[in-house]
């Protein structure tokens, strides 16, 4: 009844400011987030309404509002087509049905590196650092190679160029949820420096306290394993800027993260008996420059070099199975206090770009990359260690044939060390008429298997004994992608429409095989319950529609997003000579969240801000361990900024998240919907000084005047 209440709220909102007269002002009010400047589709700068590629923005004034806590929380409040599924090994992330490793996820136009387990860790990033987010869904291997078949996700972060700049902000919130950002900005002449701490813990909670009695002899009501365990993780980072004068520019900038996963001991024998922590250690460095030939046109260079370390930090004496220095082993003896390595990964990365203006109204756009990984896991892979090694080739043309119409093409040339040579293609157009835009995009996207899918061969006890294969037969995995959309932009209205088609060829996933396939001497040794082993699948299907309706009216904002998913997938059961189908793990047809804020200035410096979000998923499907239900939650936002003077700013954001107290309580061992623990609320207090503020309003006009001419 409340639920329906809330929603009659919403609804005679939404019909209230549809029902408003739009004025000449309140047009431009809402035409404002059309003049963002997007980069991620093309890797050239567009005004987001005329964007060759569909590209969905979190603009600044939508992170201010909803006021999250991580970027998982933003994004599945904010867009439909991202879901999230937490664990201690990192986000569970899936865009249109694809999961972490069809993801590419860039900060400020570079990849991030924080894969363990086949997913990403987003708390690598700062929330608070966050200027916008731009999303472009499906391939883009033509212009950012592997990892981007399901789309690119890309962090734009804040850009600090004043004389002085000190900023603190501190959240707290329920489960002892605690969040600090710390940056101090300056510039001195040609030099230009930001240093950025964050800090992030949590106690942690437990939703249910029993065990799924299928995978236990008895039942147990009283496990001491949490929904999601205890953490605390911090992350300093520098970034150094040299402008010699107007064509050149020189940065370099490194980071390095800690984190710690606490996870209780259990109490009954063979149920997921934790006698271990987990530990993260990263970090990270990168070089680079840029000579500007002129307003329009570029040569730039990035090197980088990344590390994702993970180790189990023992707390009681644990005979772990496995290999021992790159060698099988059984019963190896860890005792309280050591720790095991489990993972080092390092990438290093070269990147060489160009952009040029040529005659007939041509973007060219080309590039060389170069990257080497490497893995070390002594006690997961077979001699310890495992490669690879890929360059690439690519360019891209941005074509205005008439004022009203752009096709934009581009092609890669990748050769991987293991699997040769491979060619992808990508070619979209844009149309405008009118108030409309419409975009057509064909892609091709390629993706060699990575080193763990290759190699790993490891065990996890959860609820019984798992064991998790590598496959030195895997194939490479291509897709065709297709998708069509219709934007109509008037006043404040926003409405965009678009469908997909992604087909997957050779997907990689893991699937559950008999134990008759399973080496005899790993069988043995292990004993498992359940075998999975990455597999390639005879094909795989992604399609959909997303829907997307903003309208914005004086101080009055709302907003929906829905998405509709199905997939479609078979791999040839050999035993039985047929093809069987196989869910795509973390599936959901039905997804949507919506929104309606309100922001007002009062006297005195006092601006006030007030947004309700809800945002439901249904029912999720997997492999194993059951499926995640449906739910449905809603969220209060309100933000306060305090301060007349530009040099000091204040803010209070304070909040209530899950109003009506939804709570999962599956049996732990399976699958949730979400993972929140019901009801929460948050406090954060802000304060920010910031002297030179003349030389920033200086630059940002300088980059708008720069994206206009180009545009």
């Amino acid at each position: 009844m409340r639920q329906q209440w809330m929603m009659g709220l919403v609804l005679l909102c939404l019909s209230q400011t549809s029902q408003a007269q739009s004025t000449h002002e309140d047009g431009l009010k809402g035409e404002h987030s059309l003049q963002e400047v997007v980069v991620t589709g093309t890797g050239t700068q567009h005004l987001l309404k005329d964007a060759p590629v569909q590209t969905e923005v979190i603009t600044q004034k939508m992170l201010r509002d909803y006021g999250g806590r991580t970027l998982e929380d933003i994004l599945a409040g904010l867009t439909s087509s991202l879901s999230f599924n937490e664990s201690d090994m990192g986000s569970g992330m899936q865009l249109n049905g694809l999961g972490n490793s069809y993801i590419l996820i860039l900060v400020d136009g570079k990849r991030i590196h924080g894969d363990v387990g086949g997913e990403n860790d987003l708390s690598l990033i700062d929330p608070q650092n966050i200027e916008k987010i731009e999303i472009v869904k499906g391939a883009s291997s033509a212009l950012y190679g592997s990892d981007a078949i399901a789309g690119v996700i890309n962090i734009i972060t804040k850009k600090h160029d004043s004389g002085l700049l000190l900023e603190n902000t501190s959240r707290v919130g329920s489960y002892g949820d605690l969040r600090q950002h710390n940056g101090i900005g300056l510039r001195m002449g040609k030099w230009s420096s930001y240093t950025n701490f964050q800090l992030q813990h949590s106690d942690g909670w437990q939703n249910t306290s029993t065990e799924d009695p299928h995978q236990t002899e008895y039942l147990i009501t009283d496990s001491k394993n949490k929904t999601v365990n205890r953490y605390t993780n911090w992350q300093l980072a520098e970034h150094l800027t040299f402008t010699p004068n107007k064509r050149w520019e020189f940065y370099a900038d490194g980071s390095v993260y800690w984190k710690r996963i606490y996870r209780p001991m259990g109490s009954h024998p063979g149920v997921d008996i934790k006698t271990w922590d987990l530990r993260y250690n990263n970090a990270s460095a990168a070089i680079g420059g840029k000579w500007k030939l002129n307003q329009n046109d570029f040569i730039s260079l990035d090197v980088d070099w990344n590390r994702h370390a993970y180790y189990y930090d023992f707390t009681a004496t644990t005979l772990t199975d496995g290999y021992h220095n790159g060698y099988p082993t059984a019963y190896y003896p860890y005792y309280a206090g050591q720790s095991q390595l489990q993972s080092d990964q390092q990438r290093t990365m070269v990147s060489l770009k160009s952009v040029f203006t040529l005659p007939y109204n041509n973007r060219l756009s080309a590039g060389f990359e170069w990257r080497y990984d490497w893995l070390k896991a002594p006690n997961r892979v077979e001699g310890g260690k495992a490669t690879d090694n890929t360059e690439a080739l690519y360019v891209q043309d941005e074509f205005n044939p008439l004022p009203w119409l752009n096709i934009t093409g581009g092609l890669r040339l990748n050769r991987n060390e293991q699997f040769g040579w491979h060619l992808t293609p990508k070619l979209s157009a844009m149309a405008k008429v009118g108030d409309f835009r419409i975009r057509a995009t064909w892609s091709q996207g390629f993706k060699t298997p990575t080193p763990k899918e290759l190699h790993y061969r490891y065990v996890r006890d959860m609820n019984g004994t798992y064991l998790y294969l590598g496959n030195k037969n895997l194939k490479p995995q291509t897709s065709d992608y297709v998708s069509l959309g219709v934007e109509y932009n008037r006043g404040g209205l926003n409405i965009t429409v678009t469908g997909y088609y992604n087909k997957v060829k050779d997907m990689i996933t893991l699937v559950t095989i008999p134990h008759s396939e399973v080496p005899a001497d790993l069988y043995t040794t292990y004993l498992p319950i359940k075998s999975r082993q990455y597999q390639n699948l005879e094909s795989a299907k992604t399609y959909g529609v997303d829907v997307s309706v903003r309208y914005r009216y004086k101080a009055w904002m709302a907003g929906v997003n829905y998405s509709y998913l199905d997939t479609d997938a078979k791999i040839y059961d050999t035993d039985n000579d047929v093809l069987r189908n196989v869910t795509i793990d973390g599936m959901a047809h039905h997804k949507a969240n919506w929104f309606v804020t309100w922001n007002h200035p009062f006297t005195r410096g006092y601006r006030l801000g007030i947004g309700l979000y809800g945002r439901c998923s249904s029912k999720r499907y997997y492999q194993i361990n059951g499926n995640g239900k449906g739910y449905q939650i809603w969220r209060l936002a309100t933000t306060h900024e305090f301060g007349k003077n530009e040099k000091m700013k204040y803010r209070v954001e304070a909040g209530i998240d899950n109003i009506f107290n939804y709570v999962d309580r599956t049996y732990h061992g399976l699958h949730l919907g979400t993972t929140t623990p019901g009801t929460t609320v948050y406090a954060s207090f802000s304060i920010r000084f910031n002297q030179g503020k003349k030389v920033n309003q200086q630059y940002k006009s300088n980059i708008k005047e720069q994206s206009n001419e180009e545009n």
